[in-house]
């Protein structure tokens, strides 16, 4: 299953409070714009991730998950599915802990690399429904 409640629960309580969101700009009408505000309500910290690298509510925004000069717990990946599985990619590589992947968002073959890289993941979810619920 591709999205466990004690595995939600770990990645939302127990694997740390920085969260890189991929595809976070401050266009207000994104679904991601919203998500990173209840994420940071919570205390997480959000870390924008664009191409703009642009600064989303008090953030400094990168241009990619490895232009990011500290440690990342999260991946919270808001693109496309076909660009997606390259994301969860980028997160093995920047030693994450866990991959997050929205709502409608699914790569059965990077949840699988993701996995066996040994990260958590979630796919097909939002944290903050979770977090909410």
């Amino acid at each position: 299953m591709h999205s466990d409640p004690d595995t939600v629960r770990k990645i939302l309580e127990q694997l740390g409070d920085t969260w890189a969101i991929v595809g976070l700009s401050s266009n207000e009408r994104r679904p991601a714009y919203g998500v990173a505000k209840v994420l940071q309500r919570y205390g997480k910290r959000i870390v924008p991730v664009h191409p703009k690298a642009e600064t989303v509510h008090g953030e400094q925004g990168y241009p990619s998950l490895d232009a990011i000069p500290f440690d990342v717990d999260v991946v919270d990946v808001f693109v496309n599915s076909d660009l997606a599985g390259a994301v969860a990619d980028e997160a093995v590589t920047i030693g994450a802990k866990a991959v997050w992947f929205q709502l409608d968002v699914i790569d059965e073959a990077a949840y699988d690399r993701t996995r066996a890289a040994g990260l958590d993941m979630v796919m097909d979810r939002c944290p903050a429904i979770e977090l909410n619920s």
